[in-house]
């Protein structure tokens, strides 16, 4: 079998080849901080018949079972031998680093730079920590200084040059890679990063070489070959893109980028049978072979390319009509360029069995909804739930849809019938606690939403939704004030949270408390229609009528036809007028 394409991508600016790196110690570090000063074979001809060599084995055999609290020990005892080597002293912040304490590896390492501040391994090992800390200025200038007293150090390059892609600094990245094939005139890695800085700047043709120097020293990587088939796109050569594919399919035949790629290529320049017969045999595949659809999504989908998306989908569906993966991903890329008619045939073809059934199904659900096509929506989950009748969400789902019909007794019904299956879910406690409240029986509604605080005493929605329950009745305001300020303790910027604690001092009658924070919830919501009639109400309350009408009028344009009833109400006594 013919070897296949070596992979480069940006994850290459973390060295290839190191000596010198991090694992283990915090999230996100690299390889395993290795021995830097003076090689281990070196240390043990010193110390052959010495204390300190055997309490440095001795460490050594911790690290290797796993215990490197041990390890710590140990070196320590070797370091109290010999307080002046630098090498146990890198040993001992390497460890400190695999035992997720990298300020304590800081502290030796900068003990180390204060004793012998030019000591290039203590400097590289540093300014790594730095950059895996995410002190990147600081790494900068360690690494900058590094090359300036040992400009052979290859690996600092490319560390150096990452940070600089990152902040998209181009002209320093340029500088260090150029440095660095200067040096190294055998770094296809320098090469690459050049030809990516030559592509973005707008110089295709430098771009161009950079890219083909890099396959003449490593033949088998596969990203330069897809850089060179974007600048020939931009070029129009359509023979060069057409020969790289196959260049790449001759190395490794099973590439599926290469195949999805050339067969979105033939689409786009006409040769349909062609991009047929490469999509359908990818869709034949690609019940068997997850990396196509991981493929589409990565190269397509995660970048919101949703119409080459739909192209290639509709090729791979021929050969595979009835795969539920790919309807679904069709039905997301549908959804990116809002085509709900495509949407919803594409996410109805998702069959029970897929992984990705309860997904499409909460789409077309919500999106039903979002029609105002309710009944439908219903019909749909009723549906759904015959199929999965021991999925509560989906009762859930269809309890909400009939508290939006006011169909009150049908929606506490299935409410709970899912808390039968599911009897401490908080979600559907939640929502038959409001759907209680939405039909006037307070009381069951403030019994289910004890119930669900009883369950997880930190939700801070039940917490505000019983707080601003009792503040409506006008009871129990001292415990409302208590509940509502726990609420604000797990969402302190929570506008409608703060909304119920200026009408909690409202019903309290203190007006100016009131006032305060409801003019801080209606900076956090500014268009909610209630937080706006609270304060209408408030600046009545304080004999500022023409304020309260202008805050009545706001509430009334942002209300919905069904709410107006009780704030036209009120901008008539105040106005003496019918709106």
């Amino acid at each position: 079998m013919k070897a296949k394409l070596l992979k480069l991508n940006l994850f290459i600016l973390v060295p290839l080849i190191s000596h010198l790196c991090f694992s283990g110690c915090v999230p996100g570090t690299m390889d395993a901080l290795d021995k830097t000063s003076l090689e281990a074979s070196e240390f043990q001809q010193d110390y052959q018949n010495g204390d300190c060599y055997y309490y440095f084995t001795e460490s050594q055999l911790q690290i290797r079972k796993g215990k490197f609290d041990k390890a710590v020990f140990y070196l320590h005892k070797a370091i109290e031998h010999d307080p002046d080597s630098l090498f146990l002293q890198e040993e001992l912040a390497g460890l400190y680093l695999r035992l997720q304490n990298p300020e304590k590896a800081m502290e030796i390492l900068e003990e180390i730079i204060k004793i012998d501040p030019e000591n290039i391994d203590s400097l590289v090992l540093y300014g790594k920590l730095k950059q895996t800390l995410k002190d990147n200025e600081s790494a900068k200038k360690i690494y900058e200084n590094i090359l300036k007293k040992d400009p052979l150090q290859k690996e600092i390059y490319l560390r150096l040059g990452s940070i600089y892609m990152d902040e998209e600094k181009l002209d320093d990245a340029f500088r260090v890679y150029e440095q660095l094939v200067q040096f190294f005139p055998d770094s296809y890695v320098g090469f690459f990063f050049l030809g990516k800085i030559y592509a973005e700047t707008g110089d295709l043709k430098q771009a161009e070489q950079s890219f083909l120097q890099t396959l003449k020293l490593e033949p088998d990587l596969e990203e330069p070959r897809f850089e060179l088939i974007n600048i020939y796109e931009t070029q129009g050569k359509e023979k060069k893109i057409i020969q790289i594919y196959k260049d790449i399919l001759e190395i490794d035949p099973d590439n599926v980028r290469a195949h999805m790629g050339l067969g979105y290529y033939y689409y786009n320049i006409g040769r349909l049978e062609s991009s047929e017969k490469i999509l359908s045999r990818l869709g034949r595949e690609s019940a068997g072979n997850p990396e196509i659809t991981r493929t589409l999504i990565r190269l397509y989908i995660e970048q919101k390319n949703y119409a080459g998306a739909i192209i290639i989908i509709e090729g791979l569906l021929k050969g595979a009509p009835d795969d539920s993966d790919l309807h679904y991903i069709a039905g997301v890329a549908f959804d990116g360029i809002k085509d709900e008619k495509m949407l919803l045939y594409h996410f109805k073809k998702v069959k029970p069995g897929s992984r990705f059934y309860k997904n499409a199904s909460v789409h077309i659900a919500f999106l039903y909804q979002e029609q105002g096509e309710i009944e439908k929506g219903i019909a749909f989950l009723k549906d759904v739930i015959n199929k999965m009748p021991e999925n509560s969400d989906f009762m859930m789902y269809l309890g909400s849809f009939y508290e939006e019909a006011k169909q009150f007794d049908k929606a506490v019904e299935t409410l709970k019938k899912g808390l039968s299956i599911s009897p401490d879910n908080t979600k559907l406690l939640y929502r038959l606690g409001v759907v209680y409240d939405r039909w006037n029986k307070k009381t069951e509604s403030i019994e289910i939403m004890k119930k669900l605080i009883a369950i997880e005493p930190e939700n801070a929605n039940a917490l505000n939704y019983l707080g601003y329950t009792y503040a409506d009745l006008g009871k129990n305001l001292d415990e409302a004030e208590q509940l509502i300020n726990k609420a604000l303790q797990y969402k302190p910027d929570d506008g409608y949270i703060i909304d119920s604690l200026g009408w909690i001092f409202y019903k309290k009658g203190d007006y100016q408390t009131a006032l305060m924070h409801l003019n801080r919830a209606v900076e956090l919501v500014p268009d909610d229609p209630v937080i706006l009639e609270h304060i209408g109400d408030v600046y009545l309350k304080l004999g500022l009528k023409s304020n309260a009408l202008i805050y009545y009028k706001k509430s009334l344009t942002k209300s919905k036809p069904e709410d107006q009833t009780g704030i036209k109400k009120k901008i008539k006594e105040l106005t003496g007028k019918d709106i």
